[in-house]
């Protein structure tokens, strides 16, 4: 099994931060390369670019924590996925997400690699630009 991990600070109360990262339909809004998203019953599919579908299990949302964790359960070849997006309290204003993954075949690292950085940088974009 594989780990990855991205990190940012965002120039945001943590609070807004997870209130855009726990609205699990509302990825397409941040994440790049997720056209469209629904959420439902524990589920969220996600229409990549392309129309490519991901099926996903919303496995926990922590509103205590600020931790959102879902697994890849079809769209993908995978044996083994878990997703967690932490978004931890830095300073009054200012908040730490990190954004960790655990994959198994470890040969899909280099495909989500560039692809979990792109999503903490999406949504340092998305939340910094609506200032």
């Amino acid at each position: 099994m594989a780990s990855l991990r991205s990190t940012v600070r965002i120039a945001r109360p943590a609070d807004e931060v997870w209130k855009t990262v726990s609205d699990a339909a509302g990825i397409s809004s941040w994440f790049p390369g997720i056209e469209h998203a629904t959420a439902a019953d524990g589920t969220r599919s996600c229409t990549l670019a392309g129309g490519h579908q991901l099926h996903e299990d919303v496995v926990n949302i922590d509103h205590d924590l600020r931790r959102f964790q879902y697994k890849i359960t079809g769209g993908m070849p995978v044996e083994h996925h878990l997703g967690t997006v932490d978004v931890l309290e830095d300073g009054p204003d200012g908040a730490l997400v990190v954004y960790s993954t655990e994959i198994t075949p470890d040969s899909l690292v280099d495909l989500l690699g560039p692809s979990i950085e792109g999503g903490v940088q999406g949504l340092k974009a998305h939340l910094e630009g609506s200032s």
